[in-house]
């Protein structure tokens, strides 16, 4: 065997003297950097693996007759002489790879093999285990989610951060949990009276709020890639609505996610389905179709087998299973075939419909429909139903005719929706390399990824055992669904999820800051039978929660000032100009947007027709989202176009997005009925009515400085008398950081 170290270049390259702080741990350190560097030729993908070596598991990596990786002699180890030789010929990762390791990253690996080359399973793979909250060094917090953040911040050398001013926390917490500012009556009234209990007050009505489903339910569109359009071709509207309003419902009612992932997997397939468990399953139909002439029927099925592997296994998973469409997968331990078993589940999806049947009108024929109510319109047709019989009995004919003319009219409101309707599973054969003019693959039964275990039972599995799985803590994967749907409700609460990559908890995503903590998290949910308001109570009462997202040196915290997403941005202008509409659900609605924006759309043409009246001003949630030509404010405030999962949304800060906060027509308007609100509701004096507008934009006082600046500004524009002056002001106002920034 060649020496591959020597001492003296061992010392040259300063191992001898590595000060590298802290324990090295192999998820956090070094699995990252193997993965990144190693693992696409050195991987899971057996059929593209090089040099017949494996470095993504233990055994193959420390196979004594190869000598690559030595547990304590780094010097002799094949594995540190070629990340460390000049050789052009030996050096890995190969410059042709251009990801070559720095200084740090050499001593670092060098480092983990002289201390045993400990190696752990990957993180996300392991199933979480509740862990006991460690002992808080100084009692900063009563939450045992304090008692970790505490121990971060102690084992940082770093003192926690203060608490959020009042108004900012109140703030927070509104745009967390509605996407709409407080009340000025709320802040002023806690400001008068601030404690726990008043706070803990506010967090229950917010989780009551029906404004709370509608704020959680755009995160999850996001998710799904929900649009009121195919995508495809001619980009035809379809029918979908009364499913994004089945979400809504589904959050406000805490519908624990175990169920909320059946009803939409396999709603059609549970017994005695009801119409809301149809129109959940809406969700199998959310992806992008076409029925363009030209469609092969065998192409477009595979593709659509695909989208759906890749939107399940991101949402439900955090897993890119997608890469293995074609080969293994290059990171993680998903074969081709568990790729095809996992799009096997949705065989009995009728993906052939539409392209027999289906047309350019609008909206587009997508069959299988059902015609629908919302939840609340079916209540209420009840409701009249019953009056009016009671109405009768009593002869009482002058209220019956306008009941009977209002119960007329909303029977008439039915939507249609498209919906899931099991039909004779299709034939699923491996293709090779992704081929769908390759029918010589082996044909599979649906079936879960191979290393995660099986679904157990006899006969087919369907859609309904997969759903069962993916949420099944004991038997199934539940557990590791749990982990990443806490990990995006604290992105939501915090601005960062504690594993960074929200959609990879794979190979190639960043492990979590602070695992004891994920952890204990998706334990917990599960233990509060995977209900979502309480697990968000107990972060959002904890003083992890609360702390400022401006620490001073020295001081550590959890929380991130960002941006209001796209939505809120506009939800925001609406409610502080007091035009918002509030109602709950229906169809998506058209706002104003440049003129000429659709020209380009055909199959067929189309002119885009604004909403007139209260439909202007609904929330952003129900804008009307064309994938090819996403509304302009949207696009300008990093809305995605949903074509695929967004776990989480880019945040840009250009020139373009201020454009649009000071000419969109919206936002005009928005200013508009603000100065007259000001005008009309602010009192006669110039200081009295500043401190209202003010107040309304941002939820606090001016203070001095900032009152002597507006009222300039008022002067310059024409005094307190003239109706511009205070438009212009409220453009201003509308148009602060402050004003639509979550801190």
């Amino acid at each position: 065997m060649r020496q591959l170290f020597t001492l003296p270049i061992l010392a040259i390259m300063g191992f001898s003297q590595i000060t590298l702080a802290g324990e090295i741990d192999f998820n956090r350190d070094i699995r990252p950097l193997l993965s990144d560097r190693c693992f696409a030729c050195h991987g899971p993908d057996a059929k593209h693996r090089k040099g017949k070596l494996r470095l993504d598991e233990e055994a193959a990596a420390k196979d004594p007759k190869r000598g690559i990786i030595i547990a304590g002699k780094p010097e002799d180890s094949e594995f540190v002489y070629r990340i460390t030789t000049d050789d052009p010929d030996d050096i890995m990762p190969p410059p042709d790879l251009g990801k070559p390791l720095n200084s740090d990253q050499k001593e670092l690996l060098a480092k983990w093999i002289a201390e045993g080359a400990k190696w752990s399973p990957h993180w996300a793979y392991v199933k979480p285990v509740k862990h006991t909250p460690p002992k808080a060094p100084h009692g900063w917090g009563k939450s045992w989610i304090d008692a970790f953040a505490e121990s971060y911040f102690h084992k940082a050398n770093l003192k926690p951060a203060i608490d959020a001013e009042p108004v900012t926390l109140l703030r927070r917490l509104h745009f967390d949990l509605t996407g709409l500012p407080p009340e000025p009556a709320i802040v002023d009234s806690f400001l008068s009276k601030p404690s726990s209990d008043a706070y803990s007050k506010i967090v229950d009505d917010l989780l009551d709020s029906p404004h709370y489903g509608e704020h959680m339910a755009a995160y999850w569109l996001d998710l799904v890639r929900f649009a009121d359009t195919v995508g495809y071709h001619g980009d035809q509207t379809h029918n979908i609505s009364p499913y994004r309003d089945w979400v809504i419902d589904a959050f406000n009612d805490d519908l624990p996610f175990d169920q909320f992932t059946r009803e939409q997997l396999a709603g059609d397939l549970l017994p005695n389905a009801t119409t809301d468990q149809l129109v959940a399953t809406g969700y199998n139909r959310l992806l992008q179709t076409s029925h363009e002439g030209g469609v092969q029927a065998a192409e477009y099925i595979a593709m659509y087998a695909a989208d759906r592997v890749r939107n399940v296994s991101a949402v439900w998973m955090g897993a890119t299973v997608g890469c293995a469409q074609c080969h293994d997968h290059k990171y993680d331990p998903y074969t081709a075939e568990d790729f095809y078993t996992l799009s096997a589940f949705f065989a009995d999806i009728d993906d052939t419909a539409h392209l027999k049947n289906g047309t350019n009108s609008l909206p587009t024929r997508r069959e299988p429909e059902i015609s629908v109510h919302s939840r609340l319109e079916r209540q209420r047709i009840v409701e009249l139903e019953t009056r009016i019989k009671e109405l009768s009995a009593k002869g009482e004919s002058a209220e019956t005719k306008s009941l009977q003319a209002e119960l007329t009219s909303m029977k008439k409101a039915v939507r249609k929706t498209m919906i899931t309707r099991a039909t004779k599973p299709r034939v699923t054969r491996i293709l090779p390399r992704g081929d769908w003019l390759d029918t010589s693959g082996a044909v599979v039964e649906p079936a879960v990824p191979e290393f995660l275990g099986d679904l157990g039972g006899e006969g087919r599995q369907n859609r309904l055992d997969l759903a069962n799985w993916l949420t099944d803590a004991k038997i199934g994967s539940g557990a590791l669904t749990a982990r990443v749907l806490v990990n995006r409700l604290w992105y939501r609460l915090f601005g960062e999820g504690l594993a960074k990559d929200l959609a990879d908890f794979g190979g190639q995503g960043q492990p979590p800051d602070h695992p004891e903590l994920l952890d204990t998290l998706a334990v917990r949910l599960i233990e509060l039978d995977w209900k979502i308001k309480p697990l968000l109570r107990e972060i959002l009462i904890s003083r992890t929660y609360r702390q400022t997202s401006s620490p001073s040196k020295g001081h550590g915290t959890f929380q991130i000032a960002q941006r209001l997403p796209a939505e809120a941005v506009r939800d925001n202008a609406l409610a502080v100009s007091g035009i918002l509409t509030r109602d709950i659900g229906g169809a998506s609605v058209k706002p104003h947007q440049p003129a000429g924006y659709y020209r380009h759309l055909n199959f067929p043409t189309r002119r885009y027709k604004a909403d007139s009246g209260k439909a202007l001003w609904r929330r952003g949630l129900y804008v009307h989202w064309q994938r090819q030509f996403l509304h302009p404010m949207m696009r300008a405030f990093d809305a995605p176009r949903r074509e695929e999962c967004t776990a989480k949304r880019p945040r840009s800060n250009t020139p373009l997005a201020s454009l649009v906060l000071l000419n969109d027509p919206t936002f005009v308007e928005a200013a508009h009925a603000f100065a007259k609100r000001i005008l009309s509701e602010g009192g006669t004096k110039v200081d009295k009515r500043l401190q209202y507008a003010f107040h309304r934009a941002v939820s606090r006082k001016p203070d001095r400085h900032e009152l002597h600046t507006l009222n300039d500004f008022i002067e310059k524009e024409g005094g307190q008398d003239s109706e511009d002056a205070w438009f212009q002001l409220a453009r201003v106002l509308l148009n602060l950081s402050e004003a639509y920034t979550r801190r």
